[in-house]
């Protein structure tokens, strides 16, 4: 298969989407662009004041706060590492080297499988951590195994090793499987993105080459490209063991990724709220760091970008005494890794890890590589059924934080709990003080004024969906509303409706890049909305529409209304119609929204019956919910699943103010709210 042909099977669901966003809005009408607009306009006002430190002293001291931000934003790492216990799966002899095929413990029962490559030559090595991108193969892909036997000939100990989620660790057991979009989503919400698991099991990587007495563990590098650049730049930074580190096919900034689709694996929530791409670039110094890019590559990872970044990481290594361990490579090519690259990257790590050469590349010794299904570790369907998955893993730890906090015993227990509930809600899970503050660069309202009823007035219906800009006037439900008196009228929800991102569906993500590019803001989608409910209720009070409010919301925007609800109290009412029942699910989410989960929702505040019990005492009926995958519970299943919320409204002594109804038909609604 020729580096072409092998580059093809690149971002199996990404990279295929190279005409980005922002492109393809272009052919369609401007509106359509108000979203992203907004988005670019946000970023660029975080960081205009982004200047190269000043002095060794001053980056330091950046240095530090830049660390300590990141790992907030990665969330709660272990405390005490738990032990490897590795295990070996078989070796394969090879001309001058071996293979191994290894599986060791990252996280309390989470193994990562991997392959080591090692010279047949006495004494410790330089060693190379391999880690992959978005090929299907992962770690054995042919893509991969060319720098890793290429090392290997040259004299490195070499270790590759499987993402979590791809490769071996899949959710499926078949190699090929994609690990972004709503397999990736399913960790935001309990606080441990993919980004920082990461970081940390490769961090863990290291850990076991430091036990294999052929390493040399003062002569450490690592490399990958694409999604695989992103862990080298990631893993590289924050972690000091690495004296050599090749991104390859990466490195741009993070402007430059909005407006783009890119992977869940490489989003940092929050980041351009503290930091540009460049931080983690100098956070390399005065270590060695080679960037590599490709002219024919997508524009977030172009050499433009690229360049953007390193203008002002290089002075950083100046500052260090160290300008020449920084070094941008170009080459004429696609998104690859090719054999041009790999000879750079073989000559980088041949000046920092063995002391030879000045850099320039090494030529790449002969070699084939080999049968991917022979280099895994479970071959065919193998592998254990307790295998733990992502979705597996972030279920099983937002179980952890729930019960850490259980249910209230007494009304007073509550409050307590609930202010405090409410801040972090509002000011760090949603932002919304902040968001109050910005402007949303688009002519639009969020108020949309219905047709006055003919009746006395009960009381204002905002409608919430995603489907329509404007629901008063067709929808089924709003018509009945109207028929039973109500003033019906609507909130405009942006990145939906005339806001709506072009391209914006990934895989199984309905509002992937929009949803992408907001959390990068560290402002999701469900904060923005939340943000626009409560804008329509200052415009409908201007108005003087404002009666007692009752918003009815059907599907994802359900959990809006309840975001919005617990903290305004001019919202009398929620009905939440067809909406997700809990954040917690064991597979990749289907029929949801990408731009719900929240950044540490479940860590911080709780599950979806924590959110809805913080409308307690106020009316809520939850309407036809339905499971992380979209099937509807039963009246059992419901009753369980929101058993919080009924204890929260039993201490409030609000017991009939709950209403749990399996159907979220219009009748049913209608009836439950007379």
């Amino acid at each position: 298969m020729s580096p072409q042909s092998r580059v093809r099977l690149l971002f199996p669901l990404l990279c295929a989407l190279s005409l980005t966003a922002a492109q393809a809005a272009e052919s369609t009408n401007e509106p359509s662009r108000a979203f992203e607009h907004f988005i670019k306009a946000r970023a660029a006002e975080l960081r205009a004041g982004d200047k190269a430190p000043a002095t060794l002293a001053d980056w330091t001291q950046q240095r530090t706060v830049l660390r300590e931000n990141l790992r907030r934003a990665w969330g709660a790492w272990p405390q005490s590492p738990a032990p490897l216990n590795p295990q070996s799966h078989g070796v394969l002899q090879r001309d001058g080297y071996r293979i191994e095929k290894i599986t060791f413990q990252t996280l309390p029962g989470v193994r990562m499988t991997a392959n080591a490559y090692v010279p047949a030559q006495p004494g410790r090595l330089p060693t190379v951590l391999c880690v992959h991108g978005h090929w299907r193969g992962a770690k054995q892909d042919p893509v991969v195994q060319s720098r890793c036997i290429g090392l290997a000939k040259l004299g490195y100990f070499v270790l590759v090793v499987d993402a979590f989620g791809a490769g071996e660790r899949a959710v499926g057991k078949n190699l090929g499987e994609y690990h972004g979009e709503m397999t990736a989503a399913t960790l935001f919400p309990v606080g441990l993105p993919l980004s920082g698991l990461q970081v940390y099991e490769n961090m863990r990587a290291v850990d076991y080459l430091l036990t294999r007495p052929e390493v040399d563990g003062t002569r450490l590098g690592i490399t990958g490209a694409s999604g695989g650049g992103n862990q080298t730049m990631y893993a590289g930074a924050f972690d000091e063991r690495f004296k050599a580190v090749v991104p390859v096919c990466s490195v741009g900034n993070y402007q430059a990724y909005l407006g783009t689709a890119c992977c869940m694996c490489e989003v940092v929530p929050g980041a351009l709220r503290f930091t540009e791409e460049w931080g983690l670039l100098a956070m390399v110094a005065p270590r060695a760091l080679m960037v590599i890019s490709a002219t024919k590559d997508s524009p977030q990872f172009s050499i433009a970008e690229a360049k953007k970044s390193l203008a002002l990481a290089e002075p950083v290594f100046a500052l260090h005494g160290q300008p020449a361990n920084v070094r941008h490579t170009t080459f004429e090519s696609p998104h690859a890794y090719s054999q041009p690259m790999r000879e750079a990257m073989y000559g980088w790590m041949a000046k920092h890890l063995k002391g030879e050469g000045d850099g320039s590349p090494v030529p790449e010794p002969k070699f084939e590589t080999e049968d991917p299904e022979i280099l895994r570790c479970y071959p065919g369907q193998t592998r254990p059924d307790d295998w733990m998955t992502i979705p597996k893993f972030a279920a099983a730890e937002g179980l952890k934080q729930l019960k850490a906090t259980p249910a209230p015993t007494s009304a007073a227990a509550w409050e307590s709990r609930a202010k405090a509930a409410r801040t972090v809600l509002e000011t760090q899970i949603l932002g919304v003080h902040v968001l109050a503050l910005e402007q949303r660069n688009s002519a639009s309202s969020s108020w949309v004024q219905g047709p006055a009823g003919t009746g006395r007035p009960r009381g204002t219906v905002l409608l919430l969906d995603t489907e329509s800009p404007d629901l008063t006037v067709a929808n089924p439900l709003a018509k009945a509303l109207r028929e039973a008196n109500y003033q019906v009228h609507s909130v405009r929800l942006r990145a939906v409706g005339l806001e709506a991102v072009p391209n914006d569906k990934i895989g199984r993500a309905p509002d992937h890049n929009s949803a992408q590019w907001s959390l990068w803001l560290g402002r999701s989608i469900l904060s923005q909305w939340t943000y626009d409910i409560r804008a329509a209720l200052d415009q409908a009070a201007q108005a003087k529409q404002l009666l007692p409010v009752t918003i009815v919301a059907n599907g994802p925007t359900g959990l809006a209304a309840m975001c919005a609800a617990a903290l305004d109290p001019r919202i009398k009412r929620v009905v939440a119609a067809n909406s997700l029942a809990s954040f917690l699910t064991e597979v990749p989410y289907e029929n949801q929204r990408l731009g719900l989960l929240a950044a540490n929702i479940v860590r911080d505040v709780g599950d979806i019956p924590q959110l809805a019990a913080l409308i307690a005492p106020r009316q809520l009926i939850i309407a036809g919910a339905v499971t992380g995958v979209g099937k509807p519970l039963d009246a059992a299943a419901l009753r369980g699943q929101f058993a919080f919320t009924q204890r929260v409204y039993e201490l409030q002594k609000s017991n009939a103010a709950l209403t749990l109804l399996p159907s979220a038909s219009t009748e049913a609604i209608v009836q439950a709210l007379k």
